[in-house]
């Protein structure tokens, strides 16, 4: 697709949650073994009062204040899991918070790690059809809230978050091709299981996150070689190729095992989540935005970009980076 990804900003809630935390409440857990196997260090915590709608106004706002123009906006596409209602779509609420004009397609895609890939699909195809000129991709989540405080599978993991990534057209093909595919008979391996119409009956009990940690770590560890591969041979390249793979942040341990069963070279393979946690589809911009601040980006690179995980779902795709970040 002849679209680029212009600009990215990204929100973290200024409260945090570390080891020691996580100790207290849970004074017979292993921390050290835990941070080892997750690699995670830090978690950003969203507000008692604070929604994934919230969050993406924020960071939509910092795109603007570099100089974005609001009345350019031709879309507006929330990813998100964590909604403020059943309905109305979040995506609606947030076109009018941000003042962009009534002219603009608004809506929700309920995807979690593999959501930034499939909404540049998205965007990127209205861009290159000629619906939309101009757009924003917003991706925010607050698995936290789901989570409880016992939870040794998932506390140790998620993060609250948010990224907003500007989409325009562009003289060059600098997106894709694209790997897209699902696996839902294994969608009760991460679940919010007393949500949604499905348990409308049980309405009292607390939403709780539950994952089969195991589960996904087999779906990932078969499907994201398989993904990778198939990119590789839609673009007729070789890994040799790619100057930075950009994976969903799950944790350390599914990093190292991809980085294993590929034989990648791990100075081209980015990984922040040791400082942020896991922020489901927010995870892959917040990277991308930090890679380039470390210099580990830059325009004219090939950049591989894999989400993973609820769903089942995955989705990868390259991008020759010509961003302005």
């Amino acid at each position: 697709m002849k679209v680029k990804i212009k600009a990215i900003e990204y929100y973290l809630p200024p409260q945090t949650e570390d080891g020691s935390i996580l100790q207290k409440d849970n004074p017979d857990w292993r921390i050290e073994d835990i941070e080892k196997k997750t690699g995670v260090y830090v978690r950003h915590i969203a507000g008692q009062g604070q929604t994934a709608t919230d969050m993406a106004y924020l960071a939509a706002e910092k795109l603007f204040a570099t100089g974005v123009s609001r009345d350019e906006i031709d879309f507006v596409i929330l990813i998100t899991q964590s909604p403020d209602y059943v309905l109305p779509t979040s995506a609606c609420i947030l076109q009018d918070r941000l003042g962009i004009k009534k002219k603009c397609a608004t809506f929700d895609v309920n995807l979690g790690c593999s959501g930034f890939v499939y909404g540049l699909a998205i965007g990127g195809s209205m861009i290159e059809t000629g619906l939309a000129r101009q757009g924003l991709l917003i991706c925010s989540e607050t698995y936290t809230k789901y989570i409880d405080k016992k939870d040794r599978t998932n506390r140790p993991l998620f993060s609250d978050g948010a990224a907003a990534a500007l989409l325009e057209p562009d003289k060059n093909d600098n997106l894709g091709p694209f790997d897209l595919g699902t696996d839902g008979s294994g969608y009760s391996s991460l679940i919010v299981p007393s949500s949604g119409a499905r348990n409308v009956k049980e309405g009292n009990q607390e939403p709780k996150l539950f994952m089969n940690g195991a589960q996904v770590f087999m779906f990932t560890m078969e499907t994201v070689p398989e993904c990778i591969n198939n990119l590789l041979d839609k673009a007729k390249k070789h890994i040799s190729d790619i100057d930075l793979f950009v994976f969903h942040q799950a944790s350390k341990l599914v990093i190292d095992n991809i980085i294993r069963r590929l034989n990648l070279p791990e100075e081209k393979v980015f990984v922040n989540c040791q400082q942020i946690g896991n922020t489901v589809s927010a995870s892959i911009p917040i990277a991308l935005k930090d890679a380039v601040e470390q210099k580990r980006l830059k325009n004219g690179d090939l950049v591989m970009l894999v989400g993973f995980g609820v769903g089942l779902s995955w989705g990868g795709c390259l991008i020759e980076w010509g961003g302005d970040l």
